[in-house]
């Protein structure tokens, strides 16, 4: 039904909003670590062939024994050191696939309530459209803000989307959209943005707001 499906999650982020002395995705949750909950659908949906880590350079010996050997995650084939933003960790994380071809998913560690359920419409999305992304509708009125504070214009909320991940694309596409930014020195947010910029058109699943990312000490007790 699908091509190879490779994954690389994300967790090289400093986290400095949580105002914790080890990194976010360290910190448990209903005692075990962020990290562990998003390589579990990993580990476990039949889709997934192998799994990379991107962390912080101290941090991969840490990361190796008290994650993936601590829980027996055996697709996560390496844990590698990212670069100074998510795009150079991303980046650094394609090039060690050791391939071209297939499908890829970027993930992001902090994200730990992602479901096999959303894995599947997204890669299934991706087999038809190259790339898919989970997205959910806004919930509040959207006002675009001048420089000086006041309230320019209100957005049509209807389309408007928080965008989440696991982003999955068509390896070659992305890899390609990277190498661009890379010549060029664009630098984005998410993934999606510069395959916007360098493929085409990027296709919305419909995500989920249980999806959220660990980012501030509140996030811990939803």
């Amino acid at each position: 039904m699908v091509d190879t499906l490779n994954v690389i999650v994300a967790a090289a982020g400093s986290g400095n909003r949580m105002n914790k002395s080890i990194n976010k995705q360290y910190l448990t949750i209903r005692s075990r670590p962020i990290l562990s909950y998003c390589l579990e659908v990993f580990e476990h949906s039949p889709l997934v062939n192998k799994v990379l880590i991107v962390v912080k350079e101290s941090e991969i010996g840490f990361c190796h024994k008290e994650i993936v050997e601590r829980y027996g995650y055996k697709k996560v084939r390496k844990v590698i050191a990212g670069g100074a933003e998510r795009q150079d960790s991303v980046w650094a994380g394609l090039n060690s696939l050791e391939q071209s071809t297939g499908l890829v998913a970027v993930h992001d560690g902090a994200r730990p309530f992602i479901t096999e359920q959303l894995l599947t419409k997204l890669v299934c999305t991706a087999v038809q459209w190259g790339s898919a992304i989970p997205g959910v509708p806004v919930k509040d009125t959207v006002k675009l803000v001048d420089e000086e504070g006041f309230v320019s214009r209100t957005l049509d909320r209807s389309r408007i989307f928080f965008i989440q991940t696991p982003q999955v694309f068509r390896l070659e596409y992305l890899m390609m959209a990277y190498q661009k930014a890379v010549e060029e020195q664009f630098v984005a947010t998410d993934d999606a943005s510069i395959y916007e910029k360098y493929v085409g058109k990027v296709k919305i699943v419909p995500g989920d707001y249980r999806n959220i990312k660990i980012t501030t000490p509140e996030d811990l007790s939803t």
